[in-house]
């Protein structure tokens, strides 16, 4: 019988210890998540400005109107959202009103929103809130 030290007995508990780990994930891990995590998903960020910055009533209709963009088959995962009060610092920008961050599995369900009756209702009914849009559109690499 092999004579184990504290070192020998600490490294063989490690390797014990991060096999369970792996086939525990392995175990919980979907082909379907696995596929997602593969797919390279396109985000699409949007920030608008307002015409009337200091009205209220103007951003609770765009942020209504972006709530209506959530019923668009190919959005994945849609976010809404307003500045944050974060730290006040140069490369911080938070002077727009309203931005929407949506996911998509690929080009196609992006162009799919873009032509969607949804959003072009969305544009015809709030484009004339906002002064100035600006698009950020990046892929997964």
């Amino acid at each position: 019988m092999n004579k184990q030290t504290r070192r020998t007995f600490l490294a063989s508990a490690a390797a014990l210890t991060a096999g369970v780990a792996t086939v525990a994930h392995a175990a919980t891990t979907s082909p379907s998540t696995m596929e997602t995590k593969n797919k390279k998903q396109l985000a699409h960020h949007v920030f608008f400005w307002l015409k009337n910055p200091g009205s209220k009533e103007d951003l609770q209709k765009l942020l209504e109107g972006l709530r209506t963009l959530e019923k668009i088959e190919t959005i994945r995962s849609l976010h809404i959202g307003v500045p944050a009060s974060t730290e006040k610092r140069d490369v911080v920008d938070n002077s727009y009103a309203a931005s929407e961050l949506m996911l998509f599995d690929d080009l196609a369900g992006q162009a799919t929103y873009q032509t969607h009756p949804i959003h072009l209702k969305f544009i015809e009914n709030c484009s004339h809130l906002w002064e100035k849009v600006i698009v950020y559109d990046s892929m997964d690499v």
